[in-house]
């Protein structure tokens, strides 16, 4: 998965460069219009305050600009943000160590805040609330509880399962913003916007050729964007035409709307393995060599809103577009074409 083109997950590799790429200040940040609106309210109603912000939820598939939207808070708000992730606070201690350490108005980046270990979040509750923080001291009969006083921060957590926060974490948030798939004009400036950082001279239909197979995600269209400057100085002269954009990404068997080799593959799985679907997670990731969750998290996505595929009460089914997009005929009887006909 992490091999991937078109994956939405961030490498370490990539961590350096496309930071380099990244929007600093809000004005510059491409796409999500309505988040933009909404939090500029939001961050200019804080100064005015001269409070911190308050705490946000950001969620939606990955590689879609949470972490920039994080960093675009802290630069906004002229103060820094310290990051870590669900996984990464194991115990309560843990998180006192970070709250404890953080400065008047600090944003507290939280990745895959879903992931916090029960008595963690319930510790985070108080400190979100009331920015305190209830310590235990001492064991068994004596110990006590002290409550420490936190200066104010803003949280903001990111999510690719909001389903999966509990009601009184969710609750805590004043501010939850879903992040939307990218059209392909926002697409189009953002590549025209990263050629321009990485002097890549580049055509306006290559450009649009490169936005059209992102699978409406930045992370993912500048990707494209290096691997198609890679092979343009190699096979073109360096300048990124409709042309070399085009045989470049044939080449690494990304197609016409972003799709790669394991996207097919598991269409094709569905398809011709359980004739259309119904199929349930954990047999498609058996099917697939592949562990359920990153399945649901990093695959479905996109396929879920070209409406390749479908979730139901009984599993995954392939849809009538899937069918037509990799130019295959449909199953007879039950299965995939129950929804195939009336798609």
């Amino acid at each position: 998965m992490r091999d991937r083109l078109v994956s939405p997950q961030l490498s370490e590799e990539e961590e350096i460069i496309e930071g380099s790429l990244r929007p600093r200040r809000l004005a510059e940040y491409i796409g999500q219009e309505k988040i933009k609106q909404n939090l500029s309210i939001l961050l200019e109603a804080a100064r005015r305050r001269n409070e911190p912000v308050d705490h946000v939820l950001l969620y939606g598939p990955p590689g879609l600009g949470k972490t920039t939207l994080c960093n675009i808070i802290a630069v906004e708000m002229g103060v820094t943000m310290r990051t870590t992730s669900g996984p990464a606070i194991e115990h309560a201690g843990d998180l006192a160590s970070i709250l404890t350490g953080l400065q008047p108005g600090e944003v507290l980046f939280i990745d895959e805040i879903h992931r916090l270990a029960r008595a963690v979040e319930e510790r985070l509750y108080s400190a979100m609330e009331d920015f305190a923080l209830d310590v235990m001291i001492g064991k068994g009969p004596s110990a006590k509880s002290l409550r420490l006083t936190l200066p104010p921060f803003t949280v903001v957590g990111a999510t690719t399962r909001v389903g999966s926060l509990t009601a009184p974490l969710r609750d805590r948030f004043g501010a939850i913003y879903r992040m939307e798939y990218y059209d392909k004009d926002a697409l189009y400036q953002i590549v025209k916007r990263s050629s321009q950082i990485l002097k890549v001279p580049a055509h306006a239909d290559g450009i649009s050729e490169i936005a059209g197979r992102a699978r409406g995600t930045p992370r993912i269209v500048n990707r494209l964007l290096k691997r198609v400057r890679d092979y343009a100085q190699v096979r073109a002269e360096g300048v990124i035409t409709a042309e070399v954009a085009q045989a470049a990404l044939d080449a690494m068997e990304v197609d016409e709307i972003g799709l790669d080799q394991t996207d097919r593959t598991m269409l094709l799985t569905i398809i011709q393995k359980f004739n259309g679907g119904p199929v349930g997670l954990d047999t498609l990731a058996a099917s697939l060599s592949e562990d359920s969750e990153t399945i649901e998290d990093v695959y479905e996505p996109y396929l879920l809103q070209l409406g390749f595929i479908a979730r139901t009460p009984r599993g995954r089914i392939a849809m009538r577009a899937a069918y037509q997009h990799l130019g295959v005929t449909p199953p007879s009887g039950e299965g995939g074409m129950s929804l195939w006909t009336t798609a």
